[in-house]
C-alpha cells in the first residue's frame, strides 16, 4: 500500500463546494494527497502550514480571485506549481492567467482525464533532475549556456539543477529547438507546440522563456526575434 506520504500533495481551491468535493474524490483516487480550500484565505492558511506540490486554482472566486493569488505568489518568489481553472475560455483570459505566472491553463467545463494529463505533466517537469542520459542520447540534448534542454525528457537544468517549466514553456522550447537556427512563426510554433494560437499568447510565453535561458531577457542570445516572421532558437 502507497503511504500517503510518499503521494504527490495537491491542493485545490475552488468556492463551487459540489466541484471541489468531486475534485477531492477523483484526484484521491488517482494517487493524490488532497487538501481543499474555498477561498485565498483559505488557501493561504493551508500554504503557510503544508507543502504542496501543486495548485489547482480556480479563477473566478469571491474576494481575492485566482490570478490576484497567483501574481502574489510570484510576487513572492513562490515557485510551487499552479493550475488554473476557470469558466472563461477567452485568449486574453489565458494570457492574463499565464503572464500571472500560472503553469497551465483549464477552462470548465472540462474531461476530468484531461485534468489527470495535465496535473502529471506539470508534475514531471518539477521533479529533480533525471540522472544523466546514456551516451546514445547525447544528441537530444540542447546546449544554451550554462541550460541544457532535453528534448526526450522536455526539462531544462543548469549546471545538473532542474529549471522549472511551465507545460507552455516546455512546449515553446521543444518547438524551437526540433527546429534549431530555423525561423518559425507564431502560427508554426502554436501548431507544433499545441499552444494557444493567438500571437500575443506565443509572446508571452517567449517573454518568460527568455527569463529563465537568457542572460539577459533584453537582449537575448538564443531565442531571437526575426523581425516580421517569428523566433529562432540558436543552441550553441
Amino acid at each position: 500500500m502507497t503511504d500517503p506520504d510518499d503521494m504527490p500533495h495537491l491542493l485545490v481551491i475552488d468556492d463551487d463546494e459540489r466541484l471541489r468535493d468531486l475534485l477531492r474524490r477523483y484526484l484521491s483516487r488517482n494517487g493524490f494527497r488532497v487538501t481543499a480550500a474555498q477561498d485565498a484565505q483559505e488557501a493561504r492558511s493551508a500554504l503557510s502550514g503544508l507543502a504542496f506540490d501543486l495548485l489547482i486554482l480556480d479563477v473566478m472566486m469571491p474576494g481575492e480571485t485566482g490570478l490576484e493569488l497567483t501574481h502574489a505568489l510570484r510576487e513572492g518568489d513562490s515557485t510551487v506549481p499552479i493550475l488554473l481553472l476557470t469558466a472563461m475560455g477567452e485568449t486574453a483570459d489565458r494570457i492574463a492567467g499565464l503572464s500571472a505566472g500560472a503553469d497551465d491553463y483549464l477552462a470548465k467545463p472540462f474531461e476530468p482525464q484531461e485534468l489527470l494529463l495535465r496535473i502529471q505533466s506539470i508534475l514531471r517537469r518539477a521533479q529533480h533532475a533525471p540522472a544523466p542520459p546514456p551516451q546514445e542520447e547525447q544528441e537530444s540534448l540542447i546546449q544554451l549556456g550554462a541550460f541544457i534542454f532535453d528534448l526526450k525528457r522536455e526539462i531544462l537544468t543548469s549546471h545538473g539543477t532542474p529549471v522549472r517549466l511551465s507545460t507552455a514553456e516546455a512546449a515553446l522550447l521543444k518547438a524551437l529547438a526540433l527546429s534549431p537556427r530555423l525561423p518559425l512563426s507564431r502560427e508554426d510554433l502554436a501548431q507544433q507546440g499545441n499552444l494557444d494560437s493567438n500571437p500575443r499568447a506565443i509572446d508571452v510565453q517567449v517573454t518568460r522563456l527568455r527569463r529563465k535561458i537568457e542572460p539577459d531577457p533584453k537582449t537575448p542570445i538564443y531565442l531571437q526575434t526575426v523581425r516580421g516572421m517569428g523566433y529562432v532558437l540558436h543552441p550553441d
